[in-house]
């Protein structure tokens, strides 16, 4: 089921859960109850209870956010270590530069072929992508330059596949949840609270009332699916979050994805 309709179906529902607890209410209210005017104790109550969670609420969209683009970070980098190391790899003969380019070439299809289902679904990174890049570090490592312009390129093919290296090991540490249970628990039990105490001003069933709270309610839903959504760096379906190496390695990319 698509992340989208799921929140659809959640925005409607805690909205028609609203409004049928507004208009029960209403009918089981007393006549002679005064609904005119609302305790200024409630209404200052509300306000700040709505101030408090709005202020947790935004830092926690702005953790998942900093914490997603940190791993968009780490997969760019990565990416073009690797697209250094083919193109630097010119300057040495041709079976050389072919065993470096193959070699990159097979771990960057495993990474987007089997790593990134695996990440997309909460399993981590295979233990297989580090030892492909291992071999890669280890053929080029005991690759003797054979002449000054093979000298030059040496050293940095080993700091760009050491870049890459790095980049790998913070892309497989920041595949999990960046918010932990205990953050979760007060943002639902927060955004329950939030709109429960819409009814603490004794709203009734006139239209412009119940659109307003329904609209509140949809918005609390919203930012909660906005926070578990950037919750996953690097999505919770599909490999949307590879593009750079889709990018740099277009036609690996599209022979892992089939």
């Amino acid at each position: 089921m698509s992340e989208w309709l799921v929140l659809a179906i959640a925005m409607a529902l805690v909205c028609a859960v609203v409004f049928a607890f507004t208009a029960l209410r209403h009918r089981r209210v007393a006549d002679d109850e005064d609904t005119s005017e609302t305790p200024d104790v409630i209404e200052y109550m509300v306000m700040m209870v709505g101030v408090v969670y709005a202020i947790v609420l935004g830092l926690a969209i702005a953790g998942v956010w900093e914490a997603r683009g940190a791993a968009e970070d780490s997969v760019r980098r990565e990416a073009q270590s690797l697209y250094e190391v083919t193109q630097r790899a010119d300057v040495y003969p041709a079976p050389v530069r072919d065993r470096i380019r193959g070699e990159v070439n097979a771990y960057v299809s495993h990474t987007v072929g089997v790593d990134w289902p695996r990440l997309t679904s909460g399993e981590g990174a295979s233990v297989e992508g580090g030892e492909l890049l291992g071999r890669l570090r280890g053929d080029v490592t005991h690759q003797s330059p054979g002449n000054e312009l093979q000298a030059q390129a040496y050293q940095p093919l080993l700091d760009h596949i050491a870049a890459a290296d790095d980049a790998r090991h913070e892309r497989t540490q920041s595949d999990a949840s960046t918010l932990p249970g205990v953050v979760w628990l007060g943002l639902v039990v927060g955004g329950l609270v939030t709109v429960g105490l819409i009814f603490a001003l004794q709203i009734r069933r006139s239209g412009r009332e119940l659109l307003l709270a329904g609209l509140f309610s949809a918005l609390i839903v919203f930012l909660l699916f906005m926070v578990w959504s950037f919750d996953a760096p690097f999505g919770r379906e599909g490999i949307d979050s590879a593009a750079p190496f889709e990018d740099l390695f277009p036609a690996l990319s599209l022979a892992a994805g089939r």
